[in-house]
């Protein structure tokens, strides 16, 4: 499992779309289901993608949640799958791959 959890400021729906388009310039990623909540200027958006990863040979999945009042907005994404171990987690690469397309964009478009 690997983690990414950004405190930021701007626009929420500007965000969300920064997110989805970095996510998905995979060419195998696949967006898998989403959520959207809204309540009282409190918004929520979830997003799960796969994706394949050629160093794992498996399938890699990314939980992307951005949560947002006014300005303030705060990104969790978070990857699992990707190993072929059976009792312990071996062959993380796959996952902080996938994790990797979103950070960028966060780091340098947010």
């Amino acid at each position: 499992m690997a983690k990414l959890e950004r405190r930021l400021t701007g626009n929420f729906d500007h965000a969300l779309d920064v997110c989805e388009r970095a996510v998905m310039r995979s060419a195998s990623a696949s967006f898998e289901a989403g959520s959207d909540y809204s309540q009282n200027g409190v918004r929520v958006a979830v997003r799960v993608y796969e994706r394949y990863s050629i160093l794992g040979k498996n399938r890699v999945s990314m939980n992307v949640t951005l949560a947002g009042a006014g300005g303030e907005l705060f990104l969790s994404a978070i990857t699992s799958g990707g190993s072929q171990a059976v009792l312990f987690k071996i062959n993380t690469l796959g996952e902080e791959s996938f994790l990797d397309t979103l950070r960028v964009a966060v780091d340098t478009e947010l």
